[in-house]
């Protein structure tokens, strides 16, 4: 732990208000999919993993972990591959424009990567959202000259789970895997971890994983960034 220099958060369930920023755009995408067809629109929803009971996404589901990429390709397998790239250009502006006006910080978010940028840590975003939305988000709550990079999905070969985004972190910031430590609230940034050969897999409960879903891939669980400048500064 006290080898730990580097951090790459995920962005929406870690760093922002998944619910809150997200529902709103997911409606949007889906009834547009649907031609304004409300009961089509629903179904979409439930494909990608919305739960009518509980109003919000299911831990590591298509809307929660996935790229724009596999929703398109759940919701218009019968595209062919012009039409999906056509369809995909159309939701990445959607989600990039809409996703930063609508982003709304998680409680203590701002003050955690103020200190941990103040202690010198090299810090990341390794997301599955688009890089452009990943940027203009972090642009739009504040946060972008926190940072050194964000990844999205487009910005590397493979997206996560994959440890694409790690390595090309440690490409850029010149660490180890072993020094890095990447946080998250899906299974897939820490299988990412995992994958990466990150020294410390940190799942967090502000998005839409659950102790249960995290705790056997994570090193430790806590309830939010908010809470990471304290445990590192506990086991360092």
């Amino acid at each position: 732990m006290a080898g730990i220099k580097g951090i790459l958060f995920d962005k929406d369930g870690t760093l922002i208000d998944f619910h809150a920023t997200w529902s709103g755009v997911a409606d949007r995408m889906a009834l547009e999919a649907a031609a304004g067809d409300r009961a089509k629109a629903d179904e979409l929803l439930a494909k990608a993993g919305y739960d009518f009971e509980t109003k919000g996404f299911k831990a590591d589901s298509i809307f929660a972990a996935g790229t724009n990429a596999d929703i398109i390709a759940l919701w218009f397998p019968e595209l062919s591959a012009a039409e999906q790239r056509e369809a995909l250009d159309h939701f990445n502006e959607i989600s990039t424009e809409q996703g930063s006006a609508m982003a709304v910080p998680l409680p203590g978010i701002a003050g955690a990567l103020a200190a941990l940028h103040a202690k010198s840590y090299r810090l990341g975003v390794a997301t599955n959202d688009s890089t452009a939305g990943c940027e203009r988000t972090l642009s739009a709550i504040g946060m972008a000259q926190l940072f050194d990079a964000a990844y999205g999905y487009d910005a590397v070969a493979n997206p996560k789970p994959a440890p694409d985004a790690v390595l090309a972190f440690c490409d850029l910031t010149g660490l180890k895997p072993s020094e890095v430590a990447m946080v998250g609230d899906n299974r897939h940034d820490l299988d990412m971890a995992r994958a990466g050969g990150c020294g410390l897999a940190v799942g967090v409960l502000s998005g839409t994983g659950t102790r249960e879903s995290l705790a056997p891939l994570a090193d430790v669980v806590l309830a939010s960034v908010a809470d990471l400048p304290a445990f590192l500064a506990g086991r360092g």
